[in-house]
């Protein structure tokens, strides 16, 4: 087939889009011929060819404005397959894995401030990108619909019922587990100066709002008295405030498998995740998760077996229990996860539903 792929920004060597290399790789290994349609990208992938599309205005106008540009090129070529990672105009598939854009800002105005809940979503880019997300799950222009959980699935059928649901499918996404195993605790803990008797919790992400970061920092400053319990923060944002004693601030980091491998438990509190990937690097790498229900990868949790579902990430006594919870599990060894983490099955099931889509079927 040839197939055209549309990510507004790529870059070969970002861990965030190691699911997009994977994937033109397993595209061009099969055979397809794969063109990636992007605003700008770093590095190349063998055997893809690259479009640049050049986008100018505002924040709140570039993403209505790289729709429109990938459409007016699209119109000059033939492609068996539109697979848009965006929110564009028309598309073959369209994975929807940033989730929807109205529940993201649900999420905020129950969790903002009460004086900042009548500002949430206000102002032209979230406008524009309601607009494109109406148009994106208009049967009429998107084929087929890609979800990595559930709960993004459920989302779709309430706010977009006029979308098939047998056009939908869900694929969870993967991770690559050998990435996660092996790597020696000892020394990862020594590399943070960790001590063998800290109970270690860690986070991993960029977005302090949507994130719960700092729900994470309030609990851990209530427990300064605790002097073997650390949160080690791997993060790109920077920090507000003042940051508690027993929290160990790491930056961005490209072996973010050390920073797993250091630590007892995964704590990710957002307030709206369609499905996290640190969630399924964590059970890859054997240590329990405690998430929300707002998240889809707490579908992968079973709890009490690996990892705890808050339904309120400021609930920090619930949070002290799940925490305790483990703590008093001691070191049994590695904890188990019923549903498949493997990056290659999602690449292949994808692409089962690119061959379905540009078979017309």
């Amino acid at each position: 087939m040839k197939l055209a792929l549309i990510r507004r920004q790529f870059s070969a060597t970002g861990g965030a889009e190691l699911y997009v290399q994977r994937l033109l790789g397993a595209l061009t290994a099969a055979g397809h011929e794969t063109h990636l349609f992007a605003e700008k990208w770093q590095g190349q992938a063998q055997g893809v060819q690259f479009h640049s599309i050049n986008v100018h205005g505002s924040r709140a106008e570039r993403p209505r404005n790289f729709a429109e540009a990938v459409s007016s090129e699209l119109q000059h070529l033939r492609f068996d397959c539109v697979f848009s990672l965006e929110r564009t105009l028309r598309q073959d598939v369209y994975r929807a894995g940033d989730g929807l854009h109205r529940v993201w800002l649900e999420r905020r105005r129950q969790f903002a401030p009460w004086w900042k809940r009548p500002f949430v979503g206000l102002g032209a880019f979230h406008r524009n990108m309601m607009e494109l997300e109406a148009r994106t799950f208009d049967p009429a222009n998107t084929g087929r619909i890609i979800v990595n959980s559930e709960m993004v699935r459920d989302e779709i059928a309430q706010h977009f019922p006029g979308f098939p649901q047998e056009r939908v499918h869900t694929i969870r996404n993967g991770v690559e587990i050998r990435r996660f195993t092996g790597v020696s605790k000892a020394k990862a803990r020594k590399r943070f100066g960790l001590e063998e008797n800290d109970f270690v919790l860690v986070f991993v992400g960029s977005g302090w709002e949507r994130k719960g970061l700092p729900w994470l920092l309030k609990f851990m400053a209530g427990h300064c008295d605790d002097p073997h319990l650390k949160l080690l923060v791997v993060t790109r944002d920077r920090m507000r405030g003042k940051i508690p004693p027993n929290v160990i601030l790491t930056g961005p980091m490209p072996d973010v498998e050390a920073a797993y491998a250091a630590a007892d438990v995964l704590t990710f509190l957002p307030i709206y995740e369609p499905c996290s990937n640190v969630v399924s690097e964590a059970l890859a790498t054997g240590i329990p998760v405690i998430t929300t229900s707002f998240n889809g990868a707490s579908e992968l949790i079973d709890p009490g077996i690996n990892g705890h579902v808050l339904h309120d990430p400021r609930d920090m006594a619930t949070l002290g229990m799940c925490i305790n919870h483990w703590r008093a599990r001691g070191n049994a060894g590695p904890v188990k996860t019923r549903l498949p983490l493997d990056l290659d099955l999602n690449v292949m099931l994808t692409l089962q539903v690119l061959e379905l889509a540009g078979r017309g079927a």
